[in-house]
Order: structure tokens, then sequence, then C-alpha cells
């Protein structure tokens, strides 16, 4: 028992955190299978409370009273559920009416085929409901019948019965069938025939449709608990698998009568939401799915529901309200709204402009100005509300002087808005009071601080570039840029002006006083030109692929969006480790070799121990890490790109580099050696297979020519043995660097040679000299 109290302790604690944390709360249910029933009744409550749609939980809950015989609360709690939660394990239901009434005899036995009736016309169309069915069926065979009457009264039952199942599409629809035909064979053979000949073909058209019905019905998890949604991937198939079994359904398969199919889609709409309870979509495609259909009434109730279930959902009233508006139903849409802006959880600013649009719509445009002085009160009123009230009366009134009171009122509580200084200019530009809007703009950048007028002088700048001279496009222009060089927008050096302000000023839309090429250019120019001064940065391009218009449309300075972050993103150098082939055994480096590039390291000063200080928990900063690296890994570094994507832009990469100059070691065979090592034993073979193939070319002129150069090739031979020693050894799949060192071995045993054992060992065929 301690270990249950102690179970459920950290069940209830991780629901104090989130409350629907699944894990937990199965857990809780299940710890309240093992306590008394005054103990586990507050927890199935708490459950239920949280997940409604549950169907275990509430099976759970209802066994618990029924194992004490509490029959009133079974009773209430099957009230409570039956009709929420359709689903075939639920209706343990019709077992308890059976223990209730097997002692009441005929009067006993009407009372469960009604519990039956009732069952069935909800859940009988439920894929899972052949065993219902079966059960039914067995015990209406089990009425005993004392008169004749009775006699036919029960098997017209049991008749009417099979045909309700026979042509319904469900599990173990072909036993059914079966046990038709055996019952209508017993009954009257002459009869069964014309039955079983009608009935034949609505059977074979439900037993189709059972077959493409389960391929849909196996996608979905029946054990699913209804929680929000969390962007989780089975979530999303889950939500995917129902939409194509109601979409199927929808298409009515079947062939059935309107009614009938529209029952169907229903019961499946509302199976849906035992899962997808938390699915806004849902509820909004099952209300609408009524509506069309010609049940506004549903309709209306699913939209009930819907609230109920998703107080919080804001898009769920505005559709609801939409629906009784598009019906003419004023009062209870204006309800809707009302209910909306009452509660203070979902009260925003954007329900008090709908509901100013639907007053306006409604009632007319006093109306609206009247609910909008009420609500300049409220304090969640925004500087939205004035903006869309003045643009409102703006395009109705007609008169421009009432919206630019508006705009004036709303100038008081939001100057420091930069959104709401950029909604009153666009209205005084439409207006064409070019005055008042370079007035706007100066009564906001005095008292806008740096890194709130970036979007201010963007759009002060456009608009002298429409309305103003030449004189006054500059100098707003370099206005901007002092302004915000004081915030590390600008550098000292990019208050100059530059060919990259002339195309931002004389472009248009899409439209470019250059070439493609030209603006990627530039773009790069300018960017690098205001991260000239940072030291310890790396000058990165803020670029993002994409074409070069849209680079700098991201860029120029007259654009919506402004320029890139200017923020150097580093990689995570914290476990970085330089490559150095004298870490690695077996590389072939002797002891004491080095290698030009690299710096020396002994075995005490080594590279791993220079970064040991990683495995105590403290990292290299990315200037420390910079010392140790080879001067071209430091620049190649310094003129990498920003990525802020999956992957960089290979031009704007290769372009970099093919601009940059880096520092190289000693010339000669360091060099060349150093060369190879980054190459790599492949490329270094073949360019020593050059030479060889090149004199053995020849070899056909002259037969004193080959031991000549048999002896060169032997030099040259052991010069790249000699290299071996110092770079890594050649892969075990050269062929060609394997032949050529049997060949040389075999021509330092003979001391001779001929063309042809040369001309087979390069063509690859055996020859006896190697071996």
């Amino acid at each position: 028992m301690e270990d249950l109290r102690l179970a459920e302790k950290k069940a209830r604690d991780c629901l104090a955190v989130d409350k629907y944390n699944v894990e937990a709360s199965e857990t809780l249910a299940n710890i309240a299978q093992f306590l008394p029933i005054a103990e586990s009744a507050p927890i199935y409550e708490q459950l239920l409370s949280t997940f409604p749609t549950v169907a275990k939980f509430w099976k759970q809950y209802v066994e618990a009273q029924m194992a004490v015989n509490n029959d009133d609360a079974v009773k209430h709690i099957f009230s409570r559920c039956l009709l929420n939660c359709l689903q075939i394990a639920l209706w343990c239901y019709i077992r308890f009416i059976r223990k209730v009434n097997e002692k009441k005899g005929a009067e006993g036995q009407e009372e469960t085929r009604k519990a039956f009736d009732f069952m069935l016309s909800y859940v009988g169309t439920d894929i899972s409901s052949g065993p219902v069915w079966m059960e039914y069926i067995t015990f209406l065979k089990s009425i005993p019948a004392v008169t004749v009457q009775d006699e036919s009264q029960r098997m017209t039952a049991i008749r009417k019965a099979y045909q309700r199942a026979i042509v319904t599409p469900i599990h173990h629809v072909e036993q059914l069938w079966r046990d038709y035909e055996s019952f209508e064979n017993s009954v009257s053979q002459a009869l069964a025939k014309g039955l079983l000949s009608e009935y034949q073909p609505k059977y074979n058209s439900a037993r189709a449709v059972y077959r493409e019905r389960k391929k849909y019905v196996d996608e979905i998890d029946w054990n699913m608990i209804a929680v929000p949604p969390t962007g989780s991937c089975k979530e999303e198939q889950q939500c995917m698998a129902w939409k194509r079994l109601l979409t199927f359904e929808k298409t009515n398969p079947q062939r059935i009568d309107v009614a009938s199919s529209n029952r169907r889609v229903a019961f499946t709409y509302e199976q849906c939401l035992m899962y997808l309870y938390h699915y806004p979509d849902i509820w909004y495609d099952y209300a609408t799915w009524h509506a069309r259909s010609g049940s506004m009434d549903a309709a209306v109730k699913i939209f009930q529901r819907a609230l109920k279930a998703l107080p919080e959902s804001e898009v769920l009233c505005y559709a609801y309200a939409e629906l009784e508006e598009s019906h003419g139903e004023i009062q209870a849409a204006k309800k809707v709204y009302e209910n909306l802006l009452a509660n203070s959880e979902t009260a925003t600013a954007l329900s008090h402009i709908q509901f100013i649009r639907f007053l306006r719509r409604t009632e007319g445009i006093e109306a609206a100005r009247k609910y909008f002085v009420d609500a300049r009160k409220s304090p969640n009123c925004t500087y939205h509300v004035y903006v869309a009230y003045a643009i409102m009366a703006f395009c109705l009134d007609k008169d421009p002087k009432v919206a630019q009171n508006v705009f004036e009122a709303g100038l008081k509580r939001f100057m420091h808005e930069p959104g709401y200084i950029l909604e009153y200019a666009d209205f005084l530009c439409r207006l064409n009071d070019d005055r008042n809007v370079r007035a706007l703009f100066e009564r906001a950048l005095s008292l806008l601080p740096p890194e709130e007028s970036v979007e201010v002088w963007k759009r002060f700048a456009q608009f002298e570039q429409t309305y103003g001279d030449l004189g006054s496009m500059l100098q707003v222009e370099q206005r901007r840029k002092e302004a915000l060089s004081s915030r590390g927008e600008e550098s000292s050096s990019s208050l100059e002006s530059s060919l990259y302000d002339v195309v931002s000023r004389y472009s248009f839309m899409d439209l470019w006083p250059c070439s493609s090429r030209d603006l990627d250019h530039l773009a790069r120019i300018e960017w690098l030109a205001k991260n000239i001064n940072r030291k310890g940065d790396k000058t990165t391009l803020p670029y993002e692929t994409g074409s070069s218009e849209k680079n700098l449309a991201l860029q120029a300075p007259n654009s919506k969006t402004g320029l890139a972050s200017t923020k150097v993103i580093y990689p995570d150098v914290s476990k970085m480790v330089i490559y150095d082939p004298r870490q690695k055994p077996g590389a072939g480096l002797p002891p004491n070799a080095t290698v030009p590039g690299l710096p020396i390291v002994s075995a005490s000063t080594s590279l791993t121990n220079s970064l040991s200080s990683v495995g105590n928990g403290t990292s290299k900063t990315p200037d420390e890490m910079l010392k140790v690296m080879s001067p071209a890994l430091v620049t190649f570094i310094a003129h990498l790109p920003v990525v802020e994507g999956p992957s960089p832009n290979v031009d704007i990469v290769l372009s970099i580099l093919a601009q940059c100059n880096f520092p190289t070691g000693a010339t000669g065979k360091s060099t060349r050696l150093q060369h190879q090592s980054a190459v790599g034993p492949v490329q270094s073979t073949t360019n020593d297979l050059a030479g060889p193939a090149k004199s053995w070319s020849n070899a056909n002129s002259s037969s004193a020519r080959p031991q000549s150069h048999a002896g060169k090739r032997r030099d040259s031979d052991r010069q790249d043995d000699d290299e071996i020693t110092v770079q890594s050894q050649p892969l075990q799949r050269d062929i060609f660097r394997l032949r050529q060192m049997r060949r040389a071995r075999g021509l330092t045993s003979s001391q001779t040679g001929s063309a042809s054992v040369g001309s087979g060992a390069i063509s690859g065929e055996p020859s006896g000299s190697s071996g």
C-alpha cells in the first residue's frame, strides 16, 4: 500500500505541472482500481474532468461502482457518458441492464430489449459492433413464447435484427449472413428463397464497403487519449487518418439513403472527437457539414459544444457568430460576441475590432462609434483598435477629418509604437498630405529610441523618394545613417555615401538599376564595409540561399525587412580537434618528423593536451582555438559566410575563397610534401605514374632505351618509396601503385628488363618478372 501511495503522489505531482500528462493519468487510473470506492471516485472525477472522452476511464469508473452494487451511481455515470463516448467497449451498460432486469420476468425482458435497441441505434454502425448484434439476436432467441402470437412476434424481431445487421459494414458480417441463412431455412425454405435473394445484393454491398472501410479503420489508434495538439508526427498521422475515414464516409460508398448516410457520417465525427477533442478544425468541419446538410440546429449545437470544449478558441467564436449572422440570426450572433468580450481571458484587441465591424454591418456606423468609445477604456485596447476604426470611418463616411481625429487621439497614447506611426503615415499619404507626413515623422523620430526607429527611418526615406526633391532625399538618408550609427547599425566608415545607396534609392519594387552580379557584389562590399573595424568578429556575409535580387531586397535600406542580422554565428568548437597525422598510430611519420604548415608539437605539448580543458567542464574561447590553427585554416574560417539554414550558398563561398590570398609555407620539396599530405596518396600516385607511362610509350622505337628508362624508373620508385615513409600509406586497392612496386622489385633483382615485361605490368597482365 505504501508503494501505491508513493506512486499516487508522484502521479499527482506530474499532473500538477501538466494536467494533460498521459502517462501520469493512466498511472493514477490504474492505482484507483486498487483503492476503495470512496477514495477512487474523486480520482476518476478528476481524470474525467480533464479527459471527458476517454472511454476506458469511464468504464473503470462505472465498473468500480458496479462492483459495490451502487446502482444509482452507475445510472448517473451512464447518463453522463453514453452519448458522448460512442465506443463499443463502454457499453457494458447492457450487462448492467440485464443484471437489473433478470428477475423481473417479461417486463424485465422488454426493458432489456429496449436497451439493446437504444444502444444499437447509436453504435450499431460501429465497425466493431458485430458481437453486440450477435448478442442481441441471441437474447431475442432466448425470449420464451407462450402463444402463437408471441412466437410470431419473436421471429419477426429476430428477422429484423438479422436484416439490419447484414446490411451494415461491420466485423463478423459474413458470419451474420450465414446465421441468417440458417435461420430463414429453419423457418421456411420457401419463404427463405425469396428473402435471401432480396437481401443478397445488399449483403454483398455491405461486405465490399466493410473491406474498404477496414483499410481506413486499421490506420487509427483506438487507444489514443485526447490531448491538445503538440505537433508530433503521430498526432498528425492520426488526424489525417480520421480525415481520410470521414472523406470515405461522406462519399456514401454503400449508396444508401441520405438520412442513413448522414447518420453514419455524424457517428464517425462523434467517434473522431473522442480522440481529437482539442482540435478546432474538426469541430468546425463537423458544424459546417451539418449546416451544408441543411441542419442548422445541429450545427449550432456542435458550435456550442465546441466552445464548451475549447473556451479559449477565439476563431471558433467568430465561426459560430458568422454562421448565425449568415442565416439572419443577428441577436444570436451578437450574443456570441458579447460572451467572448465578457471573458477576460478571451477578450483581445482583435475581438474589439471584429465586434466593431459586426455592429457596423448589422446596426450601422453610429452603433460602431458608440462601442469604439467604450472600447478605448478597455485594458486590452491597443493601437490596432484605433487604426481599424479610423480606416473604417474613412472608407464608409468618406470624411477624412473624422479618421484623422481618431489617429490624432490615438497618437497621444501610442506615440511610442512604430507600427502606429507607420499606419498614420500611410493614411496621410493616401490624403496626399505630405506636410503633415513630414511633421509626423519628425515628431516620432524625436521621441523614439534608435533601436525602435529603424522601420520609421526606412519609411521616411521611402516617402522622400516619392514626394521630396533630391536634397531632402539625400538629407534624410544621411540623417538615418547618423541616427542608426549610435546603436551600432552603421560604422563610421559607412556614413559616407556609396553606390549601394544609389541602387537603393533608384530601385522600385522588383526593378533594379544594375545586373544581378552587380547586386551581389555591392551587397557584399556594403556589408563588409560596415564591419571593417570590428575586431574579433569574422567578417561573414548575412546571405541566404536565393536570387541576387532577393538578397539585396533583404538588405536594401528602402526594403521593408531591413538588413539581416549582423550577429556572427560561431561553430561549436568545444570538442574540435585539429587533424595531425602524428596523433594517429601507424600514420607513417617518424617520431621526430615535421610537416610544414602544422605547429611543432611534442608529446608533452600536443594539441590534445592543449584542448584537455574541454573534458574538465571548461571550453576554449574561439580566439584561443584559432591560435593553435594553421594560418591557412584561420584565413579559411575567417571568410566563411554565416549559415542560418541547413546549408550555405556554395557559389558565395567559392566567390569569397577565390578572392582570398591564403598564407603559404616554404617552397620546394616541403611545399610539395604539404600539398601531397592534403591531397592524399591517390593523387601523388597518379602523378608518379605519368613519367613511366610516358617512357614506355616510346619503347617500340629503340630496344636499348628500355634499360635506361628502367634505371630511371628504379630511381623514381626509390624516391617514391622514401616519400611513402613521410606520407600516409597508399590505399590497398591502388592497383597501379601495387603493380609499379612489384615491377620495381623485379627490375632490381634482375637488373634487366624488356618492353614486353613493362607493357604487361602496366596493362595489368601478369608477367614472370613481377613475381
